[in-house]
């Protein structure tokens, strides 16, 4: 499954519900509702055990220290957002009813069999946290699910790396070491695999994230390196981002919703509400249908124009059978139709066919 394909040639986009629903089943539904409603291809969840993710020493990060409890842990807080697996059930089958790819992020292995093995997802999304968790990486590549990586945080080097793994993974690979994933990635069956399988997606990991930090031109960046269909997962505000991306050729596209902002929680105040998202995905159909085939020729709306404003050579004033055209009697005056005014200068000297009328159009 390639999540970049769509049938108008546009983004694929993913509305990122994550963990927006605050531990209650009945929110994640709502917001599957939410996403189907503004047009969006996928809906993506987490599917995480707090107790495998965090160490109760683990720190909460600025913006998570900012939307939640005071003195509350990163663990703590993990345990009330996680997501029983009755629940991915309930969502996954409200996302068929609705025509929406069900996606999550599985943040341990055991998480990833649930949504491989027991979900049968054909597609994972594995966050900018991971392109350094090698095992992690390993066992999405041997699950044989197509992947979309987020490379925020990361160098270039870091996602290279990170690719020879899943290379190394998809092609079989049965002695995991640094050697092997180089060769991996080097190889052609595993650059097939990779081809194959993965999308990249740019990202800045800050919530929100500035606009000056989106470095879109990146996106060129791991295109060009890796040959591989790329993306942007969006946190900044707005968006503007978001569409500017598309028109630099993102063929993903990611953002967080909510169905209140001021809701408490990590990711909240990074998401857009439902009416807003109706409008960037809207805004990205039309970026898309407006990046067009890149061929330079007439657009079909432009056809009942070119007569009206181009222009044709024309007498300036009256001129007689056999008279020759010169400067004084030939210019070029609107509407096209006639001998075109490239002609100009072919047609000085040369006698006239028949007569003509001051302003008539020549070859009319």
């Amino acid at each position: 499954m390639r999540p970049a394909t769509r049938g108008d040639g546009g983004a694929y986009v993913i509305a990122e519900a994550g963990v927006n629903h605050n531990g209650d089943a009945d929110r994640a539904l709502v917001l599957v509702e939410a996403a189907a409603a503004a047009g969006a291809d996928a809906v993506k969840f987490q599917t995480f055990r707090a107790d495998a993710l965090a160490s109760a020493a683990a720190p909460k990060a600025p913006y998570q220290e900012a939307a939640g409890a005071a003195g509350e842990s990163q663990l703590a807080m993990l345990r009330r957002l996680e997501l029983p697996r009755a629940a991915h059930r309930a969502l996954q089958a409200a996302c068929a009813e609705r025509g929406i790819t069900f996606l999550s992020t599985p943040f341990d292995t055991d998480s990833l069999d649930f949504l491989t093995d027991d979900l049968g997802l054909p597609l994972i999304k594995l966050g900018s946290g991971e392109v350094t968790n090698g095992p992690l990486l390993l066992a999405a590549a041997r699950s044989g699910a197509a992947l979309i990586l987020s490379t925020g945080m990361s160098t270039l080097q870091e996602v290279e790396a990170a690719l020879g793994v899943l290379a190394f993974g998809y092609t079989g690979g049965a002695a995991p070491s640094r050697a092997a994933f180089a060769e991996a990635f080097a190889c052609a069956a595993g650059r097939r695999a990779l081809a194959d399988k993965v999308t990249l997606l740019h990202c800045t990991s800050a919530y929100p994230a500035p606009a000056a930090d989106a470095n879109l031109r990146a996106m060129d960046t791991l295109r060009d390196a890796f040959g591989l269909p790329v993306g942007l997962s969006d946190h900044s505000a707005g968006i503007a981002v978001a569409v500017a991306a598309v028109a630099r050729g993102a063929r993903v596209i990611e953002k967080h919703f909510t169905l209140d902002r001021t809701l408490p929680g990590p990711d909240h105040r990074a998401s857009l509400e439902p009416g807003e998202l109706g409008a960037l995905i809207a805004a990205l159909r039309t970026a898309g249908e407006a990046l067009g085939d890149g061929v330079k020729a007439p657009a079909p709306s432009e056809a009942a124009n070119a007569h009206v404003v181009r222009r044709s050579l024309v007498a300036l004033r009256p001129v007689r059978a056999g008279e020759p055209f010169t400067e004084d009697n030939l210019g070029v005056k609107r509407p096209g139709g006639g001998v075109p005014a490239m002609e100009y200068w072919d047609w000085l000297g040369r006698p006239a066919d028949r007569d003509y009328a001051a302003d008539e159009v020549i070859g009319q």
